[in-house]
């Protein structure tokens, strides 16, 4: 593990923070403005990086207009685009550890985890590049006006993918991929909180020679991502963030009849059958609420048990997840980190205030840690009793704050957990298999985890509800950057011969 001063006093590693990637040249701003992004464990500016600005977006936005329409790359056949996703693999692998140092600092989570989750991010790349080979671009039919007939799936043309400060490597990833698979051309607005990752990204790009146009990376606060929302030329988005934006961004997007989709918020619920062991379950929680430093939109914030197991459990869980050690993320030791703004650290502080107004008992936690005074720190933080019409069961807290809910039965357990106008993710705890399918198929989510927080992102992610539009990763994230195309001819072309 990379010694912690060693990584505090290694100078970041950017090529051009002065510029943005816009046609396949790194570019000087139109405007002078740049963006400070601070290290959320020393509060202090970790680097400056140039300021998208209206006429710098609608460069990028022109850029990947002009090489969609203009260029081979639409219609390279999809294993030669294939090749790009092999290169852009390998660039990522070389350079993950540096990758996971700008995350680290910017976001907040253990140098441990950011190391292991952005060492998968190239596997990602390998992964849609095979697809290349097996998935259905041309599917022949039998017309009963022609004499031959084949739907092709074609690219949807330019793409304005936007992502979060969270997670902003791979959940860019998870756009960039299959676009670039599909043919589209993008526009990637990086977080101007945790932008490093994705310059990085671009630096690849330019390296391995993508052709001029097809990537653009910009960033900006929500000035530029609602003009890139707006703007005509761009054929669909692809946005990850909260559904209060998503709401806006559908609505925009819709009044153009623009394609979209939208991965959003959770409160995801937790429900403990009376089988499942109840320590085993709160090592479970906690360990998974860790991840991120609770920043994740598919944590398990809501833990459903039935009332006669509720003191217990929050007892065992109290006793996990408020022994968890918080401190510097690159210290090997450490378990929690820090938040990744101080406004986000204000605004889950707030939450616990009002959790304890609304009347839930805060069982551990709640504050700042005694022993940090600097950066963006959040105790681990356990509440019991907790009324699921409350504040802090029905919104987004996104810090490290799990609420255990009580229970009548199953069936009200089950009730409980779909009360919300999220649908995310669930977890179902017991030892019976045949139990944990049931509940699953009654949970309303699009992702339904057994004995944990489980997610595979290759069989696809999404929500239901509020928690989204669309779906992304597997086989399934590749459609939504395709259209398909009826093709009915007099006679059979020699390619199908």
């Amino acid at each position: 593990m990379t010694d912690v001063l060693t990584v505090r006093e290694t100078p970041i590693s950017l090529q051009h923070p002065d510029r943005l990637y816009i046609d396949g040249s790194w570019v000087a701003p139109a405007g002078a403005s740049t963006l400070e992004v601070i290290d959320a464990t020393t509060e202090e500016s970790f680097y400056r990086i140039a300021e998208t600005t209206p006429q710098d977006m609608d460069a990028a936005i022109a850029a990947a207009r002009h090489a969609f329409d203009h260029s081979p790359w639409p219609f390279l056949e999809p294993r030669e685009r294939a090749e790009y996703l092999r290169k852009l693999a390998a660039g990522l692998r070389a350079r993950s550890e540096e990758a996971a140092t700008f995350w680290t600092r910017q976001t907040g989570p253990t140098f441990r985890m950011a190391v292991g989750s952005i060492s998968r991010v190239p596997n990602l790349f390998e992964y849609y590049a095979d697809l290349a080979e097996t998935y259905p671009w041309e599917t022949l039919d039998t017309p009963e006006f022609a004499a031959f007939g084949a739907v092709v799936n074609e690219p949807v043309g330019v793409v304005g993918a936007i992502v979060p400060w969270n997670t902003p490597l791979s959940l860019a990833a998870y756009k960039i991929a299959p676009a670039l698979l599909a043919g589209c051309t993008i526009v990637l607005k990086a977080p101007p909180e945790a932008p490093g990752e994705l310059y990085i990204l671009a630096e690849i790009a330019h390296e391995i020679g993508l052709p001029a146009g097809v990537l653009n990376v910009v960033n900006g606060h929500r000035t530029v991502s609602e003009q890139l929302v707006r703007d005509p030329r761009v054929d669909k988005i692809a946005f990850t963030g909260s559904s209060a934006v998503g709401r806006q961004i559908a609505a925009t997007a819709g009044g153009r009849l623009a394609r979209y989709t939208l991965e959003l918020g959770g409160k995801s619920a937790a429900v403990l059958l009376d089988d499942y062991d109840l320590s085993a379950a709160a090592a479970s929680i906690s360990q998974q609420e860790c991840s991120l430093n609770g920043q994740v939109c598919m944590s398990l914030t809501r833990v459903i048990v039935s009332k006669h197991r509720h003191d217990e459990f929050v007892d065992a869980l109290a006793s996990t997840f408020g022994s968890v050690k918080v401190g510097d993320p690159f210290d090997p030791e450490t378990q929690l980190g820090p938040l990744a703004l101080a406004k986000q650290q204000q605004s889950v502080l707030g939450y616990i205030q009002q959790g304890i107004a609304d009347g839930a008992r805060l069982v551990t936690g709640g504050k700042r840690p005694a022993h940090l005074d600097r950066g963006y720190f959040v105790e681990p933080t356990v509440f019991g009793n907790v009324d699921n019409r409350s504040t802090i069961a029905q919104e987004e807290l996104f810090g490290p704050v799990i609420s255990v809910i009580p229970a009548e039965n199953e069936e009200h357990a089950i009730e409980l957990a779909n009360d919300t106008q999220y649908g995310l993710n669930n977890a179902v705890f017991t030892n019976d298999n045949d139990r944990a399918y049931q509940v699953a198929r009654r949970l309303r989510s699009g992702t339904v985890g057994h004995n944990g927080f489980k997610t595979d992102t290759r069989m696809g992610f999404g929500g239901f509800k509020q928690s989204g539009v669309g779906r992304e990763g597997g086989i399934q994230g590749v459609a939504p950057y395709l259209e398909s195309k009826t093709v009915l001819l007099d006679g059979t072309p020699t390619r199908f011969q």
